[in-house]
């Protein structure tokens, strides 16, 4: 199962580099990273079961980035900066 923790970093680096053709060694080891940081901690409050360390690491550092990904968009007023690119690049109207 510990498998699971390596390729899943791999996977998302290859799909980097086929999506965007570029590959970011800081963006593929900031899983790795999290992953340590998590499994210590579960390992740290006597989770007995390997297989469950290892799940709920993996489903923390989902949880993690989904929650930072939202807060950085909501820093970034990502949402009213793309609209109005698409308001330039397409023409479109939004009514308020």
């Amino acid at each position: 199962m510990f498998y699971a923790l390596f390729l899943i970093p791999i996977l998302g680096a290859i799909k980097n580099a086929v999506k965007y053709k570029q590959i970011s060694p800081m963006l593929f080891m900031r899983t790795p990273v999290l992953y340590f940081i998590i499994y210590s901690y579960l390992y740290l409050n006597h989770y007995n079961s390997k297989s469950c360390k290892i799940c709920l690491t993996i489903i923390n550092e989902r949880i993690f980035m989904f929650v930072y990904k939202i807060i950085m968009s909501l820093v970034n007023d990502n949402y009213n900066k793309k609209k109005i690119k698409y308001q330039k690049k397409y023409g479109i109207k939004y009514e308020s």
